[in-house]
């Protein structure tokens, strides 16, 4: 899941991290969370420190690069769930270069599958897009009457034609307006169909082999996709290979190799694994616990939603700095689930 996200990224101060007009829309947002004091910092922000201090996303092109250095084929199947990844497809390319099989759920669903998973909706009005009036010809030349005192230079060429896809979306109005437009009922109509797509990507993050978050354990006190998958995976499964990457090392390992990100060197190579394999182990499960269980639970029910079966040796509790049990310390299972596990297992 990139963590790509409007919002988050305006929240953090990581505009600059993008390019032109997604900039603008991110630096937008910000100062809009500031008048509502939802942000309480300034306007222009140094997003490359924010980034180094592990505050901004994993790019997609670094996601490709620390999955290859820990030895995934180019063949391996990509899931990029999210329902949307801001500053568009243009990010993944990197990504779909270094693994052939990225895929999404407009790849695996055809239309009427994602249809039938938002069902019968009462039709809106289209959004008409009308062309503007050209002027007619008694119109130039009274504007060329009036263009003052002669000689003067030829008249401009006439103007382009505007399409209708410039007037769709954030194209409508960031080059013509300062103030966003308020959204329109096809507008929220698919912010609640994003809501319906991110419950099956959710669905197949938790399902899946592996799961690498692009963002998580911000520090925004929100819910995010990626905490709450990684929640979900620990209770279900807690053997499942999730990674709980460490922003601000992975942003010193690529700091290293960022003139040639391409052709890293063995050492970093192995360095990048290391990490990563860490992030694996209890050192990711306790570190995820001082990051993201204060502020959700769901991101972290363990030990409270977890016990241990009578044959596995009790691990010594690890406590934080508040007496809050970080890791170990949880009950023995109930004899019925114990006995439930033995029969399943038998019956194997």
């Amino acid at each position: 899941h990139p963590g790509l996200v409007r919002d988050t990224l305006a929240y953090h101060g990581c505009a600059e991290l993008f390019q032109d007009v997604h900039t603008e829309l991110i630096q937008y947002r910000r100062e809009q969370m500031i008048k509502q004091g939802i942000v309480n910092d300034e306007l222009s922000v140094e997003s490359h420190i924010r980034r180094e201090n592990g505050s901004c996303p994993l790019m997609p092109e670094e996601v490709g690069l620390l999955l290859r250095a820990m030895g995934y084929p180019s063949n391996a199947i990509i899931y990029v769930a999210g329902s949307q990844t801001f500053g568009g497809q243009r990010l993944l390319i990197p990504l779909r270069a270094m693994f052939a099989n990225v895929v999404d759920r407009t790849s695996l669903c055809s239309k009427t599958e994602l249809s039938d998973l938002v069902g019968p909706e009462t039709p809106l009005p289209p959004d008409v897009f009308k062309m503007p009036n050209p002027k007619s010809e008694e119109q130039l030349k009274e504007e060329w009457n009036r263009a003052g005192p002669r000689p003067r230079p030829l008249p401009p060429p006439p103007d382009r034609p505007v399409y209708q896809h410039e007037k769709e979306g954030w194209y409508a109005w960031i080059t013509e307006n300062d103030k966003e437009p308020n959204p329109s009922p096809m507008d929220l109509r698919m912010q609640a169909h994003r809501l319906l797509w991110d419950a099956l990507d959710y669905i197949v993050s938790v399902e899946a082999d592996a799961f690498f978050p692009g963002f998580h354990s911000d520090g925004s006190r929100w819910p995010d996709f990626s905490g709450l998958v990684i929640g979900q995976r620990l209770y279900e499964r807690a053997s499942s290979r999730t990674y709980r990457p460490d922003r601000k090392k992975i942003a010193e390992l690529f700091n290293v190799i960022r003139d040639d990100m391409y052709h890293p060197k063995r050492n970093w190579i192995l360095s990048a694994r290391e990490h990563l394999n860490r992030s694996l182990s209890e050192e990711g499960l306790i570190r995820q616990s001082l990051l993201s269980k204060p502020t959700s639970f769901l991101s972290h029910p363990i030990p409270e939603c977890s016990c241990r079966i009578s044959s596995v040796e009790i691990t010594k509790p690890i406590k934080g700095k508040d007496g809050r049990i970080l890791f170990g310390g949880e009950p023995e299972c109930p004899k019925w689930m114990q006995s439930a596990r033995a029969e399943k297992a038998r019956t194997n």
